[in-house]
């Protein structure tokens, strides 16, 4: 593709490439450039693409796009924002794939990976569409899966793998639109067709400084969007609506407005409510405990109605939906008259969520075992360790992914949060060794919440990534009892 055609609609302030130029591919990463590649040298918060300009030239590229004029004598085009460049430079690289689909973004603190994968299963059920889907846990295009790096990849990379989407024949996909997606442009000059609303609580403030920034973040994924759902029970509704001149599909377990819920049962392996619409009333079920399923499913609800498919359909549709690893998820304990649950509630609201709901039907002790992530914003710490040591009667205060954080200095400042308590609570710094304790010391009826880690298979320490999945060390403890 020529240059010229690669930088169609983007701002240029100067030029000095030839806008004939043929280019073979885009790369950010300069160790990628290959002969013929258009290297886009992106300020980034850990390093600047500007520094590996040289680099990227050696290896082949044959131009440079950057929001920083070089000094030197070399071929660039000079524009006003490196991201956004990026970002129209890939849709235009690939065609404009996400066009061609049906596009659901879904914002929010928490709940998004859950929602998105029940709206890809209730699309699949009652279109019988293929759908792709970007999120937390995986990229998937149908049924295959793509390991994901980020909630919301880069922009070009997010790009590329519309057109993925795309030639595999997907009418729909699903993303998970992060904050820092929104923020950082990776998302930049995507159209959505829907957007949905899931809750805002308190996270990355090291990045956005205050909340209200953080809800803006969130409500510019509705300036971008021809429909909408949004949790109306949430404080920041309101504000994150004030984003859209366009009707709004609210969603409710606490009023009698717009799609909600009543009659709700909170059981040990799933929830049941009734779905109310106007004058439809339709009974729901999912295998996902909890009372954030219920807000979920009214989500995924709304999603559907708003994608022209029928409340009774998707409420069918759910019925046959299956747990989401990580969320809630049941783990095998054979023989064991205890429980053991693993969530990636990871955030203070996410804490307190998946502690409420299982005490709910907890009918022994409730066992959390939970820690905080480094390099992620403090102010958090002490607030999770307050809320998991206050609604656990046992505690267990742990390392997560400590990055290149001292792990013992997080739980430092986690410990700060539960100054003065009179609860139960121990310090067990090494993950498998706290999961082991938790086991030791479980009895009849207890629930064991395994907390902050959910679907990932590692722990980062010292910024290496290291093979850890809680289920296995559950299995390993059971079977190396047994042989006792």
């Amino acid at each position: 593709m020529k240059l010229k055609d690669i930088l169609k609609d983007i701002e240029v302030i100067k030029q000095t490439a030839d806008p004939e130029l043929e280019i073979a591919d885009i790369t950010y990463d300069s160790r990628k450039a290959t002969p013929g590649s258009l290297f886009v040298a992106v300020t980034g918060y850990v390093t600047d693409g500007n520094l590996y300009i040289s680099k990227a030239l050696e290896k082949g590229a044959v131009a440079v796009v950057t929001a920083v004029e070089p000094k030197e004598n070399i071929p660039y085009v000079l524009v006003s924002s490196d991201r956004m460049a990026l970002a129209l430079m890939g849709a235009n690289f690939y065609g404009h794939p996400a066009e061609a689909m049906t596009l659901i973004g879904v914002t929010g603190t928490n709940g998004k990976t859950t929602s998105t994968l029940l709206l890809k299963h209730v699309l699949e059920q009652c279109k019988g569409a293929k759908v792709g889907l970007m999120g937390t846990m995986d990229n998937m295009i149908g049924q295959e899966s793509v390991p994901a790096q980020r909630t919301t990849p880069e922009s070009l990379d997010l790009q590329a793998m519309f057109a993925k989407m795309r030639d595999a024949g997907c009418s729909y996909a699903i993303m998970e639109v992060s904050s820092h997606a929104i923020a950082l442009d990776r998302v930049g000059g995507v159209h959505f067709d829907l957007a949905a609303f899931t809750n805002l609580t308190e996270d990355h403030l090291d990045f956005h400084k205050t909340m209200e920034n953080y809800c803006d973040a969130k409500g510019t994924l509705f300036e971008r969007s021809d429909k909408h759902v949004a949790n109306r029970d949430d404080v920041w509704y309101d504000r994150i609506c004030s984003h859209t001149d366009k009707a709004v599909l609210a969603t409710s377990v606490q009023s009698e407005e717009g799609l909600h819920a009543k009659d709700q049962e909170l059981l040990s392996d799933g929830i049941r409510f009734t779905a109310v619409y106007g004058d439809k009333q339709v009974p729901v079920q999912l295998p996902i405990p909890g009372k954030f399923t219920v807000y979920n499913a009214l989500t995924v609800l709304g999603c559907a109605m708003q994608l022209g498919i029928s409340l009774e359909d998707a409420a069918q549709a759910l019925r046959t939906a299956s747990g989401v690893k990580g969320r809630v998820e049941v783990v095998p304990t054979p023989g064991k008259e205890y429980t053991v649950l693993i969530d990636y509630a990871h955030t203070p609201d996410g804490l307190e969520n998946v502690l409420s709901s299982v005490r709910g039907f907890c009918k022994g002790r409730l066992i959390s075992v939970f820690g905080c992530g480094g390099d992620r914003d403090p102010i958090k710490r002490p607030i999770m360790g307050r809320i998991g040591v206050e609604l656990s009667d046992i505690a267990v205060i742990t390392s997560d992914n400590p990055r290149t954080e001292a792990p013992m200095a997080i739980i430092s400042d986690i410990l700060k949060g539960v100054e003065g308590t009179e609860k139960t609570y121990e310090v067990i710094e090494n993950r498998p060794a706290a999961i082991r304790h938790a086991m030791d010391i479980a009895q009849k009826h207890d629930i064991i919440v395994l907390a902050g880690k959910g679907h990932e298979t590692y722990q980062e320490i010292n910024g290496v990534k290291h093979h850890l999945d809680e289920r296995e060390v559950v299995a390993e403890y059971l079977l190396a009892e047994s042989r006792r």
